[in-house]
């Protein structure tokens, strides 16, 4: 019997029209742009063509290890239609045995890291609008987050209000606040956003390869490049330790952000470390913040992890807060465990109690962004 699962993870890969048609005016003549390469085949022109990406490299679920590569032609066609169709996205997450599924942007990834905060700020409300028309199909399913530039505290409080009223249920943050005048995540000067976003209970998301310094190219690993997909994982675990360590949570109890697509067999580690430095260097580590609890603690109940594929975070529910883990597929990216999910967590979920197994699977994304669950579904779980 297929396990009922809400994947707090999932991608869209915007179509050609997305920015250019929505866009400020003044910024269409950059606005990303679809295109075909003569040898990537689909791509994403920005800032025309000074940067290309390929969509099949993108796109990549349930393709077979060897394909993936940026540098091999995928033609549009060939493209998993469910990542700009609504209707063949619900075709392609039934095929996968996913109810739900929270989308974030593909493109807007790699705009986090654009230096130039207008046109990131353009192609971002550019964005909102879209992925608001996308939801729109099945809203019961299909559940958008918006995505803000933050080019000022003021500007992101009104962006996260926007969001809200466009009936998004979150915010993707870049791993950068585009405004570095007003400091780091931690600033004081911070804390009306994340006011904003305990008032209007909007969880707050920071995924990978969105703070520049986590990117699989530029030199920025040693070693053979394999080990820079090790690292990309790093920029999520170093905003989470921004926020615990500079007092975010100690000032806003209720807010809750989410860690994207960093795997979570690590945590217990990471948290255990974190209580160690606190307990024991705190006073020549000159901490910025009277926190009034053990870092760890902090992680428990303010930080979602979402996974796909980490056997280790399921084995380990009892060294963490299990009701902060989500279950994803990533689909269609490639490390999507799509159309393979449900064989994937039967496996790494037989040793669970039912009542831990459907927590990760559905419930806490459930919970976390108000979603509606079937009643059928819902009783049986709880019996």
């Amino acid at each position: 019997m297929a396990l009922f699962t809400i994947s707090a993870d999932s991608h869209i890969t915007e179509p050609a029209d997305c920015y250019a048609d929505r866009i400020d005016p003044k910024f269409r003549d950059r606005a990303p742009v679809g295109a075909t390469d003569d040898t990537m085949g689909a791509v994403m022109d920005i800032d025309n063509g000074r940067s290309r990406i390929p969509y099949g490299m993108i796109a990549a679920a349930g393709r077979p290890a060897e394909s993936i590569h940026p540098f091999m032609f995928v033609g549009w066609d060939e493209l998993h239609q469910g990542g700009w169709d609504p209707a063949a996205r619900l075709t392609e997450q039934d095929r996968d045995g996913v109810s739900t599924e929270i989308l974030y942007p593909s493109v807007g990834m790699l705009l986090c890291n654009h230096p130039d905060v207008d046109f990131k700020k353009a192609c971002f409300d550019a964005y909102n609008l879209w992925i608001t028309e996308f939801q729109s199909h099945a809203p019961a399913r299909l559940v958008g987050l918006g995505q803000t530039a933050l080019r000022s505290v003021e500007e992101g409080v009104d962006d996260l209000q926007h969001i809200a009223e466009l009936g998004l249920r979150g915010a993707m943050l870049p791993g950068y606040a585009g405004c570095h005048a007003d400091g780091d995540y931690d600033d004081h000067r911070w804390d009306p956003l994340w006011r904003a976003a305990v008032e209007l209970d909007m969880p707050l998301s920071f995924h990978i390869l969105t703070t520049g310094v986590d990117e699989m190219t530029g030199g920025k690993f040693r070693g053979p490049k394999m080990n820079s997909f090790l690292g990309i994982i790093r920029g999520c675990q170093d905003i989470i330790g921004t926020l615990i360590f500079g007092g975010v949570f100690e000032r806003h109890p209720e807010l809750r952000v989410v860690c994207v697509e960093a795997d979570a067999g690590w945590v217990p580690h990471w948290m255990y470390r974190a209580d160690h430095a606190f307990d024991r260097h705190r006073n020549w580590l000159s901490a910025d913040a009277d926190l009034t609890r053990p870092p760890s603690e902090y992680f428990r109940e303010n930080v979602y992890v979402t996974f796909q594929d980490d056997l280790v975070a399921f084995r380990v529910t009892d060294l963490l807060n299990h009701e902060r883990l989500m279950w994803a597929n990533d689909h269609p990216h490639s490390d999507s465990t799509w159309p393979d999910s449900q064989a994937v967590i039967a496996e790494h979920t037989a040793h669970l109690t039912p009542p831990v197994r459907d927590d990760i699977l559905w419930r806490n994304c459930a919970r976390l962004y108000n979603l509606d669950v079937p009643t059928s579904i819902a009783t049986e779980a709880l019996t």
